[in-house]
């Protein structure tokens, strides 16, 4: 065969070949591009074709989609965790809170209780002071023996009977009949002549003596306060008081 013929024979076989291989370069791509716009495969890039724009639009979408759900997710566990925490801290608070509130008034009844016991010593204790002093002897006066002592105990034992009379009284009508002198005795006067003379210190006779005696002191005319109380006695009956008898009596 002559070589132009195969010349012009082998071109239209390489023209028919290209033709061929542009159109199934064409249906590829329209395949893919009807691949990667259907529902469900939003995203997808076939293997061995270039992804277009909207392609990487689309899976750039997705992952955003993503990354955010799992952001708020996060987001929303952190929230959860911090509520949980909040109220686990206020509960906690309300505990101690209620324990210390126990423990005060724990130790508020603990401080009353302790007050009162104290005051029941305190008074037990001055009770007993109280016992004690009542049950003490009350220690006995003591007078001197002479005429001031024995005038100071007559005033005494008058003062608790409600026989009037003062010192000054008692000791001026002693000088007068006895000079202080408690077994003086008169043997001259008319009592004397009666045979009942006046004796001791205020010179009472024995029935006056004996008639108002003051009971608590001695039946012996001579003892000086049982003349003294005894005369003050007599007096008291007739004048008012000896502080008013200023002669015999």
């Amino acid at each position: 065969m002559p070589k132009n013929i195969l010349n012009r024979a082998y071109s239209r076989q390489l023209t028919k070949h290209r033709k061929i291989a542009v159109a199934g370069v064409a249906a590829l791509g329209t395949a893919a591009l009807a691949f990667s716009a259907a529902p469900g495969n939003t995203g997808t890039v076939t293997t061995g074709a270039p992804a277009t724009t909207a392609q990487v639009a689309a899976t750039g979408t997705v992952l955003q989609n993503v990354k955010g759900t799992v952001t708020d997710q996060l987001a929303a566990r952190n929230i959860k965790l911090d509520t949980l925490a909040a109220q686990k801290k206020a509960a906690d608070a309300a505990t101690a809170k209620q324990a210390a509130d126990a423990a005060a008034k724990k130790a508020a009844v603990a401080a009353v209780a302790d007050k009162a016991a104290q005051q029941h010593v305190v008074t037990a204790a001055a009770g007993r002071s109280t016992q004690r002093l009542q049950m003490q002897p009350v220690a006995a006066k003591t007078y001197t023996n002479n005429l001031d002592g024995w005038i100071r105990q007559s005033l005494d034992i008058m003062k608790s009977k409600r026989i009037p009379g003062s010192y000054n009284g008692l000791h001026r009508n002693i000088m007068r009949e006895s000079s202080g002198n408690p077994y003086a005795i008169n043997n001259w006067d008319i009592n004397a002549v009666n045979g009942i003379p006046s004796k001791g210190l205020l010179q009472v006779i024995p029935p006056t003596f004996q008639a108002y005696h003051v009971a608590g002191t001695s039946w012996n005319i001579y003892d000086p306060v049982a003349n003294i109380t005894a005369a003050a006695n007599y007096a008291a009956h007739r004048y008012g008081s000896i502080d008013n008898v200023n002669s015999a009596y």
